[in-house]
């Protein structure tokens, strides 16, 4: 029973999410045979606050990137 968790930044839309779920479960049936039923995706969410990236926050490093 595949368990695959996707850790990503907070925004995307409900569709984007359908779709990871839709392309990760073909891709584990497609590769390794694997039963669709039997394949747990969650995706969590995580404010850019609370995720690094570079050495700095995400938010931060967003903001340094526009200025």
């Amino acid at each position: 029973m595949p368990y695959v968790n996707i850790q990503i930044t907070k925004g995307a839309s409900k569709q984007q999410k359908a779709a990871l779920v839709k392309d990760v479960t073909d891709s584990l049936v497609r590769v390794l045979g694997k039963k669709p039923e039997h394949t747990h995706v969650v995706i969590q969410e995580i404010e850019e606050e609370d995720w690094g990236f570079a050495g700095l926050l995400t938010d931060e490093w967003k903001r340094q990137q526009s200025e």
